[in-house]
Order: C-alpha cells, then sequence, then structure tokens
C-alpha cells in the first residue's frame, strides 16, 4: 500500500506527490520537448494529458514516489523526480526532470536530487539509493558526483543519442558510506 508522503521542504524548492492538477499542457509540453529529454528514452515516445495522467495513476497503491518539484518562491512547478523504491532490498532508485529550462544550472536539480536521496536512506531507512545517465548528460552526472553519489557500473556503448553509440553510468550511494 502507498505510505503517505509528507512535503519535503528544502532551502528553494518543495517535492510533494504530484498531483492531477501537475499535470498540464506545459508539463506535457516539457515531455515533448527534444531538449528536455535529450537523454531520456522518453525521447522516443509523443506524450498527452492522458497517457501522463496515466503514467500518475500508475503510481497509486506501490509504496514508489513521483514528486513535483515546486520553486518555493513562486510555487510554480520546474520538474518531477521519481524514487522506485524495494523494500526487500533496502534500496531505491532515482530519475530526475527539469522540465523548465530557465532554471537549468541553477542547482535546483541537485538541491531535490540531494534532499530525495538523504531523505530514502535516513527517513526511509534504505541502505542504498541508485541512478543512472547517459555519459553525454554531463549535468546529471555533475548532480550524482556533488551528492555524493559514486559510479557503480557503466554499460558501454549501450543506448544509441543522435546516431551514435553512448555509455550508460550508474551511480549509487550507500546508507553507510
Amino acid at each position: 500500500m502507498t505510505k503517505r508522503f509528507s512535503p519535503l521542504i528544502c532551502e528553494r524548492v518543495s517535492l510533494q506527490p504530484v498531483c492531477v492538477n501537475d499535470i498540464t499542457n506545459e508539463y506535457v509540453e516539457w515531455l515533448n520537448n527534444p531538449e528536455v529529454v535529450k537523454f531520456s528514452n522518453q525521447r522516443f515516445v509523443k506524450h498527452t494529458l492522458e497517457s501522463s495522467l496515466q503514467y500518475l495513476h500508475s503510481f497509486s497503491g506501490t509504496g514508489n514516489l513521483y514528486l513535483s518539484i515546486k520553486d518555493k518562491r513562486s510555487h510554480r512547478l520546474i520538474g518531477s523526480i521519481t524514487a522506485y523504491i524495494e523494500p526487500k532490498h533496502g534500496t531505491a532508485d532515482m530519475g530526475l526532470m527539469i522540465g523548465n529550462h530557465e532554471v537549468w544550472g541553477q542547482g535546483f536539480g541537485l538541491e531535490t536530487w540531494s534532499n530525495l536521496m538523504e531523505y530514502l536512506l535516513n527517513t526511509e531507512n534504505l541502505r542504498k539509493v541508485t541512478g543512472g545517465t547517459l555519459a553525454t548528460n554531463l549535468g546529471m552526472i555533475k548532480i550524482m558526483e556533488r551528492s555524493g553519489m559514486h559510479l557503480e557500473a557503466t554499460r558501454q556503448k549501450q543506448e544509441i543519442v543522435d546516431g551514435v553509440p553512448v555509455d550508460i553510468l550508474y551511480f549509487a550511494k550507500f546508507k553507510d558510506a
């Protein structure tokens, strides 16, 4: 059964479960924006309001998290973050999308990632948090490294981006590390 997630209030962002009102035309535009999803397999999918609402509803009845990222100053949605939690193994795998490109490079992704990761390791008492990205996604690599994660594995030339094989990098942070 889904555990109730209390909003996580950080320095500049707040994280809370995505609700129906968060799934707007602007949100769907982010999912369909080639620049926003350049490093994601979402780039191969045409998203609609309906498909986005179906994704939201897929979290119902699970322990997984699908959280909105809102700028505390403007209360504006700037992205979303997920955590697929495996309580039997004490692990979670996170994914991040900062859709509002106006805030890229300002540290919102790092703040969001770091705070949710620490919440998972400490409040949810998980032993390990993981995340993956393409080797060409330098921004996400910086986020994972700066949040204290270490490179755990590489799948060489795993995905094709712009006709070129690219490595997938998997990062991890252990609770006791």
